[in-house]
């Protein structure tokens, strides 16, 4: 059974860190050339990691962007593709709404729906890893921090000052990257941690886009 106990925030950050990925790991489809090579890569994988980045909005009533940025990961590593002019690769559309393969990450509410409102996107099998634990608190929600801290008793540390950057900015500063890419390979590590127990919901559980 898994830990349903909340860990305290300042309990989290004395664990021991979690190992992310290298900078080699990481990497930016900032070309067509790039980007074919890396949905290549990815389109033989049944599950792959997935998030996405949209530069904040400052001011009321301020309608979002994004998003700017879409992150892939398979196991050894993430793929980061960014959104310029409000488009996006055709072949990664297409592996964003295969139904079947499975796309895996935390709170992806807001990323579905920006994908589907800006690019047309309607993500083919997603499943949301909130919806994989439990709290002793049914108001909180557990995110990638809490989870990591449940399952392998380390701190995946995230920056705030990094998650609020200009993700339409490009080039990327390695920071970012690194950010970018950790957020949708950790959510694939915690998704592997999951299946070897058997914690994973049954298949008509799984959220596709409508």
């Amino acid at each position: 059974m898994l830990p349903t106990r909340q860990i305290p925030r300042e309990e989290i950050k004395a664990l021991p860190l979690f190992a992310g990925l290298t900078p080699e790991q990481v990497r930016l489809a900032a070309t067509p050339e790039l980007a074919a090579a890396a949905l290549r890569a990815l389109g033989g994988c049944a599950v792959l990691g997935f998030d996405t980045e949209s530069r904040p909005t400052f001011h009321k009533g301020e309608k979002p962007t994004g998003p700017h940025l879409i992150q892939l990961a398979s196991d050894d590593g993430a793929w980061l593709f960014p959104v310029q002019d409000g488009q996006c690769a055709p072949e990664l559309k297409i592996l964003l709404e295969d139904p079947q393969r499975l796309l895996v990450g935390f709170e992806l509410s807001s990323d579905q729906s920006l994908l589907k409102q800006r690019l047309g996107i309607r993500c083919g099998r997603v499943l949301d890893l909130v919806s994989c634990f439990d709290s002793d608190d049914a108001r909180i929600t557990v995110g990638a921090v809490q989870a990591v801290a449940r399952l392998f008793g380390q701190y995946f540390r995230k920056s705030k000052k990094l998650s609020t950057t200009n993700w339409s900015k490009l080039p990327l500063t390695p920071a970012q990257q690194a950010y970018a890419g950790n957020d949708a390979w950790v959510a694939l590590r915690v998704f592997r941690a999951l299946e070897a127990r058997g914690r994973l919901p049954p298949t008509p559980k799984l959220k596709a886009d409508a």
